[in-house]
């Protein structure tokens, strides 16, 4: 038998994991930030279960290769590694950074759980204390992502300045290490990996989401099981939060419908807007532009908060077709296959 295909005998095996008394195993990348962000998952899911959670660590394609995201597709690289061992029986569920999901759920898997969202914003690491606007004309500044790149240089000839984008890979640690060592002027995280890892002090200044949109599902867990474990799907269910569940359905509904991968140049953020105390509609907002921030697609759109999967999926299919509409296709550099 193939290894593959005794993998899809094991995972067509329930294990009944909450009927035992072995720990249960978390899946997770081996990052500081990735096993943070899992022991807080591990520990909420102790709760409620009663047993112990053991973190099994696993490398993956996207923290082996030194290329950046976007010569190496960014969709999948790192989650792969982890879903594979979740379907080969080596450990019973997984924690994803959301906005690292590819937009399409196999049949195998169960999205179980979708936290409550931290921080969404990105946030700027400069030298010398530096709000973005008090960067220097020039001033060189890190980031991976091309969707920040963008929308970085079209907020810098806002104001009538350049900047200079330049492309990194690396830890937290990695990256700061570029400012400190004079390197960059500066650098742009996502806020909620540094509230994480509790360097939300070193933050200069966290940007507005007016000014750049976030990944779609940035600040979001994913907790995934293989789908046959219905038991443990239903436990882990409990970890969901439903307000955060149908903004990063809509959120990643706009990216698969623009047929972008998570290392385009694309911004997504579903706001729910309250009257009152009563939360009543949702504002989802998209953009996306050249690398070079000549040219920028920014639409919005408002809603009833959905209900449902379906009309959260719909909402983002909705602006995603305005905003192609208004030329979006033009402006990527990735589309999916």
């Amino acid at each position: 038998m193939t290894e593959k295909a005794l993998r899809s005998e094991r995972a067509s095996r329930p294990e009944r994991v909450l009927g035992s008394e072995r720990p249960l195993r978390l899946g997770t990348r081996r990052s500081k930030l990735a096993m943070a962000q899992s022991g807080q998952v591990a520990q909420a899911v102790s709760e409620l279960t009663g047993r112990p959670v053991e973190l099994v660590e696993i490398t993956t394609y996207g923290d082996t290769s030194r290329e950046h995201l976007a010569q190496i597709g960014g969709t999948g690289v790192f989650v792969t590694a982890l879903r594979d061992a979740l379907l080969a029986g080596e450990v019973d569920f997984a924690v994803h950074s959301l906005k690292d999901l590819p937009t399409t759920q196999p049949d195998n898997l169960t999205l179980a759980a979708v936290p409550r969202r931290e921080d969404p914003r990105d946030a700027l690491v400069a030298r010398d204390g530096l709000t973005f606007e008090q960067l220097p004309d020039g001033a060189r500044v890190g980031t991976g992502s091309p969707r920040r790149m963008a929308q970085l240089n079209a907020y810098a000839r806002g104001h009538g300045r350049a900047i200079q984008t330049v492309p990194i890979r690396g830890n937290i640690d990695t990256r700061i290490g570029y400012v400190r060592s004079g390197e960059l002027d500066a650098v742009v995280l996502a806020a909620a990996g540094l509230h994480r890892i509790g360097r939300t002090d070193e933050v200069t200044e966290f940007l507005s989401v007016d000014a750049v949109l976030p990944a779609p599902g940035q600040g979001a867990l994913a907790v995934e099981c293989a789908a046959v474990n219905v038991d443990l799907a239903a436990v882990l269910a409990e970890l969901d939060d439903p307000y955060t569940r149908v903004a990063v359905t809509a959120e990643r509904s706009l990216l698969a419908a623009l047929e972008a991968g998570c290392s385009a140049p694309v911004g997504a953020l579903a706001d729910l807007l309250a009257d009152g105390q009563v939360v009543n509609e949702m504002r989802l907002r998209g953009v996306v532009g050249t690398t070079d921030g000549s040219t920028l697609v920014q639409l919005s759109t408002t809603g009833p908060v959905p209900t449902s999967h379906s009309d959260a999926s719909a909402l983002g299919r909705e602006l995603a077709s305005e905003m192609l509409a208004k030329g979006a296709a033009g402006l990527m550099g990735e589309r999916a296959l």
